[in-house]
């Protein structure tokens, strides 16, 4: 009993250590309804800014799609780019770029663009957990 009760307990570790980067992702980077007029909006009321600070972030890019479409990345839908894992197919992004430089939330102020690029992500546990870039593509 108290081997079962162990591996539960790191299994638990396990999915809460990749919970939280994962939950931080979603919350950065997925909107499926996003617009471009809606940066500074969406940025404030999701609390999005740099690491451990109040500083507003320069760029923030928002995927417009599901977290299940997302999450085929890291499965089955994307390749290796280096560290981190290319989508097989583009997703409509809005890249969020600050119009202010060196502000401080709450007076971010962004300027969105809509773009439709392949995005590179980094992977744990099957999940995306970073936001590592979008790819300009060539459709031939």
């Amino acid at each position: 009993m108290r081997l079962s009760f162990a591996c539960f307990l790191l299994l638990f570790a396990t999915v809460s250590s990749v919970n939280g980067p994962y939950r931080n992702f979603i919350n950065q980077h997925i909107n499926g309804g996003m617009l471009e007029n809606r940066c500074d909006q969406v940025i404030g009321s999701r609390g999005i800014t740099v690491a451990d600070s109040n500083r507003c972030k320069e760029t923030n890019t928002f995927i417009r799609a599901t977290t299940n479409h997302i999450t085929r990345i890291c499965v089955s839908a994307g390749e290796p780019y280096g560290v981190l894992t290319k989508s097989l197919q583009p997703f409509d992004i809005v890249i969020c770029r600050l119009r202010n430089q060196g502000a401080s939330r709450p007076h971010c102020q962004y300027r969105g663009q809509s773009r439709t690029r392949r995005i590179a992500i980094r992977c744990e546990g099957g999940l995306p957990v970073h936001y590592g870039g979008d790819i300009v593509y060539f459709d031939n």
